[in-house]
């Protein structure tokens, strides 16, 4: 089985973090057009809240929200509050579990143990926040976890606000001093064949400021961003979708292919370039990719 069959491409343009226990938020969610939605029992809840924002999601998570993956990021096992997290969520329907601040696959192998004990479905998977200095320097083999036979990791998502606050570096413009770790994610996330998400931007405020950053991401590789309020969704979605020159592209480059002077040929000169097979494949995500946006109805 190859590393696509197990680890299906999901749209993950837009992925838009909730607090659990806002029922506002909550109600909300189904007249949005994210890709994804993370519905946050950790960081966004205080610790007196913590039964009121499971009580609160498993009751909204027993209503559909078609088009939108559910994710729900619980507490941490150490902490106290995850294992009462997992118990609520037991016979609750959603898409992934999101694993705060993993520093080592320990952390994602113990969570998908428990899964596995409780019978949870297969295709219930895990996401990893890698939010610390020591999720970032064994981020490679946290990963690895996803390659193995009924590896539940899908995802993962730098946190870059906790890393800043870990080691001191400073918030700058363009994220100058933490784009290396980004890419180290980013790497470690597709030697294992997994989607990777850009992390969050705090400014609400500064639509620029987040049209750059998506485009950055978007540049770097990342499959798309995790967002803190609405009005990022449809720059998100539009940031992280192939452009209409893509689009053009990637449609010349299978006709290039398909063209009987180069049956069998898996290199081709086409507008004076050499291309290989590798682009095709490229080319052939980018159209995939095109459809899977035009079926759920958002704008490319």
């Amino acid at each position: 089985m190859s590393m696509s069959d197990r680890h299906p491409r999901r749209l993950r343009r837009s992925v838009l973090c909730v607090p659990a226990d806002n029922d506002r938020a909550l109600a909300k969610v189904i007249s949005l057009a994210p890709d994804a939605v993370i519905y946050d029992l950790e960081d966004a809840v205080l610790p007196d809240r913590k039964s009121d924002a499971r009580a609160a999601l498993v009751r909204h998570l027993a209503q559909e929200t078609p088009g939108i993956e559910r994710i729900v990021r619980i507490n941490g096992l150490a902490s106290g509050f995850g294992e009462a997290d997992l118990a609520a969520l037991s016979n609750c329907r959603f898409d992934a579990i999101l694993v705060p601040k993993v520093e080592g696959p320990r952390d994602i192998l113990d969570i998908a143990e428990r899964l596995d004990e409780g019978d949870a479905p297969e295709d219930l998977r895990l996401w990893a926040m890698i939010e610390t200095p020591r999720g970032v320097l064994n981020v490679a083999p946290i990963a690895e976890t996803g390659r193995t036979r009924g590896g539940r990791l899908d995802c993962l998502i730098p946190g870059l606000n906790d890393l800043r606050k870990e080691t001191g570096v400073a918030a700058l413009p363009g994220r100058t001093y933490l784009v290396p770790w980004l890419m180290q994610i980013l790497l470690a996330a597709r030697g294992s064949g997994l989607d990777v998400l850009d992390a969050v931007f705090n400014d609400i405020r500064d639509a620029e400021g987040f049209a750059q950053e998506c485009a950055a991401g978007r540049d770097m590789g990342f499959d798309g961003k995790m967002l803190i309020h609405p009005q990022q969704i449809a720059p998100a979605n539009a940031a992280f979708a192939p452009s209409a020159a893509d689009e053009a592209d990637a449609r010349e480059i299978v006709v290039a292919f398909d063209h009987p002077d180069n049956a069998g040929r898996s290199v081709i000169v086409h507008k004076g370039k050499m291309v290989e097979v590798l682009h095709l494949e490229q080319a052939l995500a980018c159209l995939a990719k095109i459809e899977a946006i035009k079926s759920k109805g958002t704008p490319t």
